[in-house]
């Protein structure tokens, strides 16, 4: 589709949801494109509403729906196929053992035999005085035994009080919607609502899964409210070693000179053996390798070293050296994140006064997220092994564990250990760069396109925001792609070399 036909349905739907008149989107075989207008529609009725922060959890309530539509549709057309009743037990087990991998190995024919067979997926949207209707209709009956089998998943739910019981009870390899229908019921408890806010029956030859949204007795609130047993851990954390609270006080002072610094640094070998593997890496391209500390503090400078505090003293206090899976991989991630800002603001957008604050913004911007790993490695294991299943943002899942913001909760720490307030921005905001104030938002907005390439495993380039792209000077999908494709690799070569380092 065009990007003036894309206009065009989207100023469609805004005209419907403006006018509190059904809009419609309908799919035979639901590409990525169509979720992405589905997507885009949905923000469109949210903003008429004022609702635009619900925008993370509806969009996954609305993914959840689609694609149980668009597998029941397969379904009809793999048992067809294979001539097995769907209502016959024996077939019925017959055909779900080899399902999802003969249909996922060529999903293409089967979606094509979808078509053929006029098997649709329609998702409408409606206001209705202050209620959001949201409807998904595939034209394929539901069996009786579905039926019960999703309501029972309903009924368990109202057992669940968070997301960590439901992953534990639930979590299974059957057929996998299980979990799904689960946390779709948990996603609207965190806002509030109750699980009569959801159903799914048979409606002449439709079957028909209708969410209704109340929008003045969705509680907002819900999705940003911090655990209070994070609350309490992030008051219980101690501030800085001496050794690094000692170096920021000097270099603070004016007249302080470089052998001090340097002298005073030296108190600390692992900081001055950070230091060293700092100025060797790819980040300042020297032309030969560096020991000497006082030349070191010179190439980073002292804007710069005092950056390399801020992420050296987290990682001391929060485990930086942690060996669990969850910790290690957390902390790759943030290393990943960091290589990519700084970049992206050194040869994308091209702000040399930005490289230190993007640098330590992408090492600590999931400062959160650690403190949430170390006090629930399971939960965190879980939720990624989820959320890469379903292809959609984890941070989703994170804010309804006892209601974690991480980011909020990283902010939190970062101003309880007087951070500057770039860097607490950019904790606080990475994911939401444009709600970060005017003076810093080009530091975020770097972080925020970094993390995202980062975390990114199919190239689904077009769900990034593209507001916050122009902000750092990328204007299309196909730029975006080559400086994703141009920092991966950069990296990897950099990890190679420090790998054949050690």
């Amino acid at each position: 589709m065009s990007a003036t036909a894309a206009e065009s349905v989207l100023d469609k739907a805004s005209n419907a949801a403006r006018n509190q008149k059904p809009f419609a989107i309908k799919s035979y075989t639901l590409p990525h494109q169509t979720e992405m207008q589905i997507d885009e529609v949905l923000m469109v009725f949210l903003s008429e509403m004022g609702r635009e922060v619900l925008k993370d959890s509806l969009g996954y309530c609305l993914r959840e729906l689609t694609t149980n539509a668009k597998k029941a549709n397969t379904k009809r057309v793999y048992f067809e196929e294979k001539s097995l009743d769907l209502l016959n037990d024996s077939d019925y087990q017959s055909g779900m053992k080899n399902f999802k991998s003969e249909t996922l190995d060529n999903i293409a024919y089967w979606l094509k035999k979808q078509e053929e067979a006029g098997l649709y997926i329609r998702v409408s949207f409606q206001i209705k005085a202050r209620d959001l209707h949201i409807r998904v209709a595939n034209n394929t009956k539901i069996t009786r035994k579905e039926q019960i089998r999703i309501y029972d998943r309903i009924a368990r739910s109202r057992a669940f009080r968070s997301l960590e019981e439901a992953m534990t009870a639930v979590l299974d390899d059957s057929e996998g919607a299980g979990l799904g229908i689960v946390i779709l019921v948990l996603m609207l408890k965190k806002l509030g609502l109750d699980e009569e806010s959801f159903d799914i029956d048979v409606e002449g030859e439709e079957t028909v899964a209708h969410l209704t949204i109340p929008m003045d007795d969705a509680k907002v609130e819900h999705l940003q409210t911090m655990s209070e047993e994070l609350a309490n851990h992030v008051m219980t954390l101690p501030q800085f070693p001496e050794s690094i609270m000692e170096l920021r006080r000097l270099l603070e002072d004016p007249d302080a000179d470089m052998g001090e610094i340097a002298r005073t640094l030296g108190k600390d070998p692992a900081l001055t053996a950070d230091l060293i593997k700092t100025v060797n890496s790819a980040r300042y391209m020297l032309p030969r390798r560096m020991d000497n500390v006082v030349e070191a503090v010179k190439v980073v400078g002292l804007r710069g070293l005092r950056q390399m505090l801020f992420s050296y003293g987290t990682q001391r206090v929060l485990g930086g050296d942690d060996e669990s899976s969850s910790s290690r991989e957390l902390w790759e991630h943030s290393q990943r994140t960091a290589f990519y800002a700084y970049g992206i603001a050194r040869f994308v957008s091209k702000r040399k006064e930005i490289l230190d604050d993007v640098y330590v913004g992408g090492i600590l911007h999931d400062m959160g997220k650690i403190i949430f790993s170390s006090i629930h490695p399971e939960t965190v294991e879980k939720i990624r092994s989820f959320s890469r299943q379903k292809g959609i943002p984890s941070s989703v899942f994170e804010e309804m564990s006892d209601g974690v913001d991480h980011s909020e909760v990283g902010a939190h720490l970062a101003e309880r250990w007087n951070f500057p307030e770039t860097l607490v921005e950019t904790i606080r905001f990475h994911h939401n760069p444009l709600k970060a104030q005017a003076q810093h938002r080009d530091v975020v907005a770097t972080v925020y396109v970094a993390n995202e390439l980062s975390n990114m495993r199919d190239h689904t380039y077009d769900q990034l925001d593209g507001r916050v792209l122009r902000i750092i000077g990328i204007n299309n999908v196909k730029t975006l792609q080559q400086v994703h494709e141009k920092l991966k690799n950069q990296y990897d070569q950099e990890f190679a070399r420090l790998e054949r380092a050690r």
